[in-house]
């Protein structure tokens, strides 16, 4: 059993309550508006029901997709593909793209044909793709999801919630692959019938603050929107399910959050004494989203393993006594 040392480092400001907003109370079903820094729930209303996500499912398609190959592998695409249902890029059967095309295609058009040739190139098939997004899911503690396709289409099973698509872009958007892909506006694809995407997503191309996101559509979902916005140092992520007003509510979240939350930094980048013989070193500044109500404290604690000499410990900072992040940070002895 691993010990630890135990270090309470500071003491800064407490978590308080959010509130509904006048934005919150327009929108009719499941959302949820996390800080894209540290995942915490800014607002959120049956933020971890489990609901139908119809093309939502597709940012982690993929996500997987990218930690799983190279976008640079060559795919022919097969005649299941071709007859996937639903939207579509338009794929024929037998010409050849790379991971990096069929990505664009998912991200930004949608493209069920698109999830299933990517599905096919990196899990083997389209029911080994989907393991290895459950497994995935699981890893990063998803825990109100489950996948049944890598499209979306509607399965009685497949389901996650508001809280959880959420952070699936967040997780997603701290590879710069996938931050790439998502935040295009146009491309140019080499398809045999070659042409230029535009992407889906409405905001990015009417409000300045969207910068990436996934739009989604089934009957029985209804309209389902993911939207990642930064503004002056500010990132923070919009879900919603089954929302017909989805465009307006997302533009009014953020503004909303944008007007109340300040980004704060909670520890900067550089050594910590810890004691004579130890400091500590971060790596990089710690910030979160803090409002101006939320300035009393918050407590930050240090654990380090007991094991002399030992090279990594970690920097955990609370609201309120629940987790807001934790950060590694490097043992530097004397």
């Amino acid at each position: 059993m691993r010990q630890w040392i135990v270090v309470v480092l500071s003491c800064m400001i407490v978590l308080m309550s959010f509130g509904r907003t006048a934005e919150a109370a327009t929108a009719t079903s499941s959302y949820a508006v996390i800080d894209a820094d540290t995942g915490r729930l800014l607002i959120g209303m049956n933020e971890h029901e489990r609901l139908p996500i119809a093309s939502l499912t597709k940012m982690w398609t993929a996500f997987v997709a990218i930690e799983e190959s190279s976008l640079n592998t060559k795919t022919t695409i097969s005649k299941k593909a071709t007859l996937s249902e639903g939207s579509s890029i338009y794929l024929v059967e037998g010409e050849t793209t790379t991971l990096k095309t069929l990505l664009n295609g998912l991200l930004l058009r949608s493209g069920n044909d698109a999830a299933t040739a990517i599905a096919e190139e990196v899990g083997g098939s389209v029911d080994g793709f989907v393991k290895l997004m459950n497994d995935y899911a699981v890893l990063y503690g998803l825990s109100d999801t489950q996948f049944e396709n890598p499209s979306g289409l509607h399965n009685d099973k497949h389901l996650s919630s508001a809280y959880d698509t959420a952070q699936m872009l967040r997780i997603a958007m701290q590879d710069k692959d996938f931050r790439k892909i998502a935040t295009t506006k146009y491309y140019k694809n080499d398809l045999k019938n070659p042409t230029v995407w535009k992407n889906k997503h409405k905001l990015l191309h009417y409000n300045k603050y969207a910068i990436a996101g996934k739009t989604g559509y089934t009957k029985v979902a209804g309209r389902t929107l993911a939207t990642y916005f930064e503004k002056d140092g500010k990132r923070v992520i919009v879900v919603t399910l089954n929302e017909s007003n989805d465009w307006q509510v997302h533009a009014g979240f953020a503004e909303a959050v944008f007007e109340k939350y300040d980004k704060r930094l909670l520890a900067k980048k550089g050594l910590y004494q810890v004691r004579d013989d130890l400091q500590v070193e971060l790596k990089h500044p710690v910030y979160a989203l803090i409002s101006k109500e939320e300035r009393n404290k918050v407590k930050s604690i240090l654990r380090m393993p007991r094991i002399e000499k030992g090279n990594t410990g970690i920097w955990t900072f609370y609201l309120d006594g629940q987790p807001l992040i934790e950060e590694p940070v490097q043992m530097v002895w004397k």
